[in-house]
C-alpha cells in the first residue's frame, strides 16, 4: 500500500457564539493548538486549530451568507466531529475536567473501539475513540 504525505482534505468548520473563549476551551479540554487566528477583539473571523495532523476551522457566529447556511451551535442536530485518540480514558478525563458535558460514558464497542461522546459548552457534539479509520486502507 502506498504511503502518502498528502495534507488532509477535510476541515470541519464550526461557528461559536463566543469563539474567542471556545478556542481556549478546545485547547484545554481536547488538546487543540492554535495555528492561525484572525479577527478584532472578541470577534474571530477565522481560526485554525490543529490536533495531530488534523485541523478544524472556526469563527464567531455571524449573520452573513455562510452563517445563515450553517446556523448556530446547539441542539439543531446533525453536527458531530469524531476524533481518533490513542487513549480514550485520558481524553475522557481531560474533557470532563474542563467541563465537557458527557452524553455517553466510556464504552467498549464490538468493533474494538473504546470511546465516549460529549458536548462542548456551546452545544457541539464531539466523539472520541480508539477506532482510527485511515484513508487508503481497505475496510
Amino acid at each position: 500500500m502506498p504511503i502518502t504525505t498528502e495534507a488532509p482534505r477535510l476541515y470541519p468548520a464550526l461557528r461559536y457564539k463566543n469563539a474567542a473563549k471556545m478556542i481556549d476551551w478546545l485547547g484545554e479540554a481536547f488538546g487543540f493548538s492554535v495555528q492561525a487566528r484572525y479577527g478584532e477583539g472578541d470577534v474571530v473571523h477565522h481560526a485554525e486549530l490543529v490536533f495531530g495532523s488534523s485541523m478544524i476551522m472556526l469563527g464567531t457566529v455571524r449573520d452573513d451568507d455562510y452563517g445563515k447556511m450553517v446556523g448556530e451551535p446547539g441542539s439543531g442536530g446533525g453536527k458531530s466531529i469524531y476524533i481518533a485518540v490513542d487513549d480514550a480514558d485520558a481524553a475522557y478525563a481531560k474533557a470532563r475536567k474542563a467541563g465537557a458535558t458527557i452524553i455517553q460514558e466510556l464504552t467498549n464497542r464490538d468493533y474494538g473501539s473504546r470511546e465516549f461522546i460529549c458536548r462542548d459548552p456551546e452545544g457541539n457534539v464531539w466523539s472520541f475513540g480508539t477506532y482510527w479509520p485511515k484513508a487508503g486502507e481497505k475496510a
